[in-house]
């Protein structure tokens, strides 16, 4: 084995290392492809088409090495599922095969796949392809993730946010899980805007924005701008009493920042109104669901005083 090739972590990839899921029903493969990647990047391994479906749905991979011929389902038919669904669609899949007729090629691509290596894979072409298109992912996500940014607060914007709802409703569904949304609106925002000025706003925006990020833990709990004064946060596999819980240390974070606000009626100074709302995603119902529910809490919250969480 060459290991004297230059590293593929000096391009534009920087230092991040990259998620690579390899499945092969044999063993030795396996191996030899973990001793070729795992010095550059973080591996995980499926000995079967059933695991790696099963991985790709609950924890997406950078990149799929996958190998075509299996028992049971094979790499062709993991390479279609895979591409027919919003989650996994965009995860770069690359052919290991010992496949060598046209035909063969050709099905390779036909499946979705975005390149294929050889039996007996070579150190050296596995690391530079496997770079390539790493770099190609990345570049991806981070143009999809300017996309999906608010351009004034730097948080997640309403776009993502949809896709998100939608994702995780699936993802609740599968494991019958609650999913908890809180949606919140600054008060009387007009009223600060004119008193003021719209810069004073954007300010105040992006303080909002900066420390309601700030109370979520958890990697997958999103923030998002909804536009205006409207913000959400989406709690996956959260219960009604830790979705409250997070509320309400974010009314008290946003008021303990101490935002001058003289025209509200709420407070002298700048609060949040927020309702709260969980269910367990099944067939009867769709993401809209839960937001009708957790824009009621909110309305509930407004028309009862603001400043205060309301919960259902």
């Amino acid at each position: 084995m060459n290991d004297d090739i230059p590293s593929p972590t000096s391009g534009s990839q920087g230092c991040r290392r990259g998620r690579i899921l390899i499945v092969d029903d044999q063993p030795t493969n396996i191996v030899v492809a973990h001793q070729i990647l795992h010095p550059l990047h973080e591996v995980f391994m499926a000995t079967n088409g059933e695991q790696a479906i099963a991985f790709c749905q609950n924890t997406p991979p950078d990149l799929l090495l996958l190998d075509v011929e299996m028992p049971g389902m094979n790499g062709m038919e993991v390479c279609r599922l895979l591409k027919q669904w919003p989650d996994t669609r965009d995860i770069p899949v690359i052919f290991v095969t010992g496949l060598q007729s046209q035909e063969q090629e050709m099905a390779c691509w036909e499946a979705g796949a975005v390149d294929f290596v050889t039996k007996p894979v070579t150190p050296a072409t596995l690391r530079n392809r496997v770079h390539a298109h790493l770099t190609l992912k990345f570049q991806a996500d981070q143009l999809r993730e300017l996309a999906f940014t608010d351009s004034l607060t730097g948080i997640a914007n309403r776009r993502l946010f949809n896709e998100r709802l939608d994702r995780e409703w699936r993802h609740c569904q599968r494991h019958r899980a609650s999913l908890a949304l809180i949606l919140s609106d600054i008060d009387h925002f007009k009223k600060y805007n004119d008193r003021y000025g719209n810069l004073s706003g954007d300010e105040c925006l992006q303080q909002v924005a900066h420390t309601l990020q700030l109370q979520l833990n958890r990697p997958y709990d999103l923030a998002a701008r909804l536009g205006g004064e409207e913000f959400a946060c989406l709690l996956p596999e959260t219960s009604l009493a830790g979705a409250v819980s997070v509320a309400i240390k974010m009314e008290a974070a946003i008021r303990a920042l101490h935002i001058e606000h003289a025209d509200s009626a709420a407070a002298d100074v700048v609060t949040l109104s927020l309702g709260v709302a969980t269910v367990e995603p099944d067939a009867d119902n769709n993401s809209q669901h839960l937001i009708q529910l957790a824009d009621d809490q909110l309305y509930l919250a407004k028309k009862t005083g603001r400043a205060r969480v309301c919960a259902v």
